[in-house]
């Protein structure tokens, strides 16, 4: 039990130390950005007519703070960050957490979603492709997960929306029908949600399943032939007694401990497939902070956002390991 408790306090202590090594790159890449964000918000404002000075631009920069040192500022922002405020945007001029407020999660919820599916399928799926001897069937799945591998998310999301505008001449794009786009909360605006919902789920969890399952399927392949397994046989164990208590069990740890990796990969794809499924969440925020409105401050929170999020499942795949593989608690405690 101590070994378990200096475990989950290391671990923790590297969560932490992460995230904070995390917030200082994302603010210094915000700092690099040519113009701080008195600039940037007083120029758009003069791209609307208003006439700015440069005595405005310096009474915006003392009221954002932005005369303070480097350091002080990313103290503050950084202390902020742990307490979910990130200020403003600097472009749109919203509280950033209310600006996000839903989006963020609704984005993180489909990312997990999509990642759940994957592993659902890929565990069993690659299992099977392991040990089954049957020619046809291996071919076969190693034919889809290619396919899952070679055709890029959104290429399929365009495919198909086109198909369901032809068919049924409905594209399938947003979360919400445009009667609950901005309504509270309810039972219908939640049925409403689910029938949308599947798509985007679908779509990114097309390339994660197909990856997941080439993973599994190696691992699997590698743990089957090994000397322990061979002698749990000769001991009378079989079937699926064997598999799941011996290799399986082995082969299926690294990919607990991939799970925040293989989020972020998601993740990654999020963006571009809300952009063409026209989705409003963080993703879309994302593309249009970085590419359109330069809002450093808007896309500097989403990324921390998220990897707190991945740091978070990390720490809790570590605790699951540990509690399972004593190899894991000493690793890290000695």
């Amino acid at each position: 039990m101590l070994e378990f408790s200096k475990f989950v306090v290391v671990r923790g202590v590297l969560a932490i130390f992460t995230l904070v090594l995390v917030s200082f790159i994302v603010f210094s890449l915000m700092e690099l950005v040519p113009g701080d964000c008195a600039e940037r918000y007083l120029s758009f404002k003069n791209s609307q007519g208003s006439m700015i000075s440069l005595a405005d631009i310096q009474a915006e920069r003392i009221r954002l703070g932005l005369d303070k040192p480097y350091i002080q500022r990313w103290g503050v922002w950084i202390i902020n960050a742990f307490q979910g405020e990130y200020g403003d945007s600097c472009i749109l001029r919203l509280n950033i957490s209310q600006l996000l407020g839903e989006k963020f999660w609704l984005s993180l919820g489909l990312c997990l979603s999509s990642l759940i599916l994957a592993y659902i399928i890929a565990i069993p799926v690659g299992i099977l492709a392991a040990t089954s001897k049957n020619a046809f069937l291996n071919n076969s799945l190693r034919l889809v997960s290619y396919l899952g591998l070679a055709l890029p998310n959104f290429l399929l999301a365009l495919m198909i929306m086109l198909f369901s505008t032809v068919m049924f001449g409905d594209s399938l794009t947003g979360l919400f029908s445009k009667e609950f786009r901005d309504a509270a909360w309810s039972y219908e605006r939640v049925k409403d949600f689910l029938g949308h919902v599947w798509l985007p789920i679908f779509i990114l969890g097309w390339s994660a399943t197909a990856f997941a399952i080439q993973t599994v399927r190696a691992l699997m392949s590698d743990e089957i032939g090994k000397l322990y397994v061979t002698a749990a046989a000769a001991r009378g164990v079989s079937g699926r007694r064997l598999l799941l208590r011996y290799p399986a069990r082995h082969a299926l740890s690294p990919i607990i401990n991939s799970l925040g990796f293989d989020l972020n990969r998601i993740f990654n794809e999020l963006p571009i497939v809300a952009l063409i499924l026209t989705l409003t969440e963080a993703g879309s925020l994302l593309i249009e902070a970085l590419a359109r409105s330069n809002d450093q401050q808007l896309a500097g929170a989403i990324i921390f956002l998220l990897t707190a999020s991945i740091v978070g499942i990390n720490f809790i795949t570590d605790i699951i390991l540990a509690l399972t593989d004593p190899r894991v608690r000493r690793s890290i405690v000695g």
